[in-house]
């Protein structure tokens, strides 16, 4: 009988001068390498990222980064020494999106239970397309689902997928709506439609001619309906819009409504947007109707991505659409309930659970404090507004109505200036060089846009629970010092 403590020594087992025996990597020999890394990420991305105290960036040109980086890939492996400062490099030189100075997306800060929640599904490495390779977090992502469902007023309740963010949401919205309106295209494509038109905000998110694009709908069946000056699209536009599409033999089968828009954060007439498209059949993506994209990791603060696509229909409708019944995945004759095998109304295979991000947060915090910091948010909104509107040199947009605030920095030498031509410098240089100025020193960042026939203003997001109302005045003190000189 074999010693225990003096395994025999076996022959190599050969298989095209492979040795098969035992594995290849011990991941127990990798331990010394995981804890220094996890070290490094708590101190480095977590503590430094979030310090107030420290930069944003560390911004440097492409070509200079590519060569501090080191971006070659060798035959040869490197040293666990060399792949930690690898490890460092990549978070030195990262947007720190945490800080509490990073207004320039509408996604920021950072959430320790989402992020735990991150770091066990990489280390557990699921797929969340069956409840046999992914139990705890396909059960998961159905009872976030069905909780969203109910917040967003749906009591006799739904369906819905997690997916990679809210563009593909609305690619699945309009790949619903359209398989809702013409059902036959599934399976005999493009020639079993007429010509479809969907109609949009023109302040909408760009993912919308995208998903017409892709689908084959065509971007110039996308017909966007005048806005007003507050960015909510007007109704009696749409009304007139459906009519001529249909006067030029177009078949209307859906409007996508914004709760919330990329650059003014405004709120489209949802209620007036649903009686017109209930007068005229079609599906509605955003309220109540029909569909809504939520992302969770925006205002909600789960780490990215997180971003949930949700259908009032209880008839399999999303699963219709979407699946292609692989045998090898989802049999019909699995020993549970294979109701919880959702992966078929994906149309990834492959699918992280996401929502386990959402979900622990969730219950760590409660929904009452998550609703507490959707209107701490909108009232530090609110506070800076207002700051605006007191300082000189600066010019409030509009009135904010969500988390965006919009504004204008005047220089002094500009202030009182009739020239036009003094005027034409606003858009062409004031906020371009103050951008870039902040980003090479690195104190905060704030993005900027032209909208319309507006002049380059700042759009600032305030969401991030760690900033307040210093913050609010560093960035406005901030921006006068970067650019009084201009």
């Amino acid at each position: 009988m074999a010693d225990p403590g003096h395994p025999v020594k076996c022959s190599p087992v050969m298989v095209d001068g492979v040795a098969l025996n035992g594995p290849t990597v011990n991941i127990l020999d990798s331990e010394d390498f995981l804890q220094q890394s996890m070290a490094i990420i708590l101190e480095d991305a977590v503590k430094k990222a979030t310090d107030v105290k420290e930069k944003v960036c560390e911004w440097r040109p492409p070509e200079e980064l590519k060569e501090l980086l080191d971006l070659e890939l060798r035959d040869e492996g490197e040293s666990e020494s060399q792949i930690l400062q690898r490890c460092r490099d990549a978070i030195r030189y990262s947007v720190k999106t945490t800080h509490p100075r990073f207004f320039n997306q509408l996604f920021a800060g950072l959430e320790p239970y989402s992020l735990v929640a991150s770091c066990i599904v990489e280390a557990l490495k699921p797929s969340a397309y069956t409840y046999e390779v992914g139990p705890v977090f396909t059960l998961v992502e159905d009872a976030v689902l069905r909780k969203m469902m109910e917040l967003v007023g749906w009591e006799e309740g739904g369906d819905g997928i997690f997916n990679a963010g809210g563009s593909m949401s609305n690619m699945y919205a309009v790949n619903l709506a359209r398989y809702h309106h013409c059902p036959d295209i599934k399976q005999l494509g493009l020639s079993a439609a007429p010509r479809l038109v969907l109609f949009t905000s023109q302040e909408c998110h760009y993912s919308i001619s995208k998903a017409a694009a892709f689908l084959g709908i065509g971007t110039k069946n996308v017909y966007k309906v005048p806005s007003d000056e507050s960015g909510k699209m007007i109704p009696s536009a749409l009304e007139e819009l459906i009519k001529k599409a249909k006067s030029e033999g177009a078949v209307p089968f859906m409007v996508n409504a914004t709760a919330g828009t990329t650059v003014l954060g405004a709120f489209d007439p949802l209620e007036e947007i649903a009686d017109i498209c209930g007068e005229h059949n079609l599906w509605l993506h955003v309220d109540v109707t029909n569909s809504v994209a939520w992302n969770p990791h925006k205002m909600m603060m789960a780490c990215l991505q997180c971003s949930a696509f949700l259908v009032r229909d209880k008839t399999g409708l999303l699963q219709r659409c979407y699946s292609a019944s692989a045998s090898y995945l989802f049999q019909q004759d699995k020993f549970y309930d294979i109701s919880f095998d959702t992966g078929d109304k994906s149309i990834q295979c492959g699918r992280k659970p996401d929502a386990f991000k959402f979900w622990l947060l969730w219950k760590a915090v409660g929904a009452r404090q998550l609703e507490q910091r959707v209107d701490r948010a909108l009232a530090m909104a609110r506070y800076l507004a207002d700051e605006i509107k007191k300082r000189e040199g600066f010019r409030l947009l509009m009135e904010p109505e969500y988390a965006n605030v919009c504004f204008w920095y005047i220089p002094p030498s500009l202030r009182h200036s009739s020239s036009p031509s003094a005027v034409l410098l606003l858009p062409l240089q004031v906020a371009p060089v103050i951008k870039e100025r902040m980003m090479k020193v690195g104190s905060m960042m704030v993005g900027y846009q032209p909208h319309s026939d507006r002049a380059n203003f700042f759009r600032m997001i305030v969401i991030s629970p760690q900033a307040g109302k210093a913050d609010m005045d560093f960035v406005l003190d901030e921006i006068h010092n970067l650019g009084k000189d201009l």
